[in-house]
């Protein structure tokens, strides 16, 4: 038996028993603070690095202003112009109109991301001659019963921004005779098409119009000449990458892929002539 002073006696034979008790937990003590220790530097490193990948990502990703170029502007993008040529400004698109042929020779127009995703404007449908051809353009007579749709160059769709735009896009300078099965079909799929890249490149600047070489036949009183073609150049004007493409299509019904008539802008330039 082992006396210790003041204290409680203990069997000599549990002196073994109680030092590795006593041992252990210190041991413990000594674990639970390097752990609080560990966790605390952990959580500091965690913190700081978090901070630090926030900040890199935040610069990689951090969304680019777009670069609008303004309806005001678009002449920068005109096809080659000679002296004779006048081009109608309108609130949605310029024109270049063919008096031969009775309907624009293209149509040139910027369409962002914002007037596809926020315009609201419904048709009109109010076609009508366009007084500023001062010869006097095509007339809603022309097209009746002539088994051509009044097909628009610049898409009434792609105007909704604006109450004008809207309402100026059923100029008949802004018609073309397309066959029903290609206006309704191909050419509306490769429109939607358009909006569909409007939206993902911020903004577009986009040339179609009528190849208006090789006509063989008119309809109406004013004679518009029908195209057997139509082309579509879509130029992307954001960055931080720039890109084009262009489109050339027989006036006629297709379920073709729209990337089958895909050509490159210098071979458009030899079909239509425009530089």
């Amino acid at each position: 038996m082992l006396t210790c002073p003041g204290q409680v006696n203990f069997p000599i034979f549990a002196i073994p028993i109680l030092i590795p008790v006593m041992s252990r937990r210190k041991s413990l003590i000594i674990v639970f603070i390097l752990a609080v220790i560990l966790a605390l530097i952990l959580w500091l490193i965690i913190k700081d690095n978090s901070a630090f990948l926030t900040t890199y990502t935040a610069g990689v990703s951090e969304p680019y202003t777009p670069i609008v170029i303004d309806i005001k502007n678009v002449g920068d993008g005109y096809p080659e112009l000679n002296e004779s040529d006048t081009v109608l400004q309108y609130t949605g698109f310029h024109l270049l109109y063919n008096e031969e042929y009775e309907q624009a020779a293209w149509v040139i127009y910027i369409l962002t991301a914002d007037q596809v995703q926020w315009g609201t404007e419904s048709r009109t449908e109010n076609f009508r001659a366009d007084t500023n051809v001062v010869t006097g353009s095509a007339t809603p007579r022309d097209y009746l019963r002539s088994g051509f749709d009044r097909g628009h160059l610049a898409p009434a769709a792609d105007m909704k921004w604006s109450a004008a735009a809207m309402s100026e896009s059923f100029l008949m300078s802004n018609m073309s005779p397309q066959a029903p099965g290609f206006n309704r079909g191909v050419w509306s799929r490769l429109e939607t098409r358009v909006r569909e890249w409007a939206v993902e490149n911020d903004s577009i600047l986009v040339i179609t119009g009528p190849v208006l070489t090789g006509i063989m036949e008119f309809v109406g009183e004013n004679r518009v000449g029908v195209p057997q073609k139509y082309f579509k150049i879509i130029v992307d004007i954001s960055p931080p990458e720039y890109k084009a493409i262009a489109f050339l299509l027989e006036n006629v019904s297709s379920t073709a892929d729209l990337f089958s008539f895909a050509v490159t802008i210098d071979s458009l330039e030899q079909v239509t002539g425009y530089d």
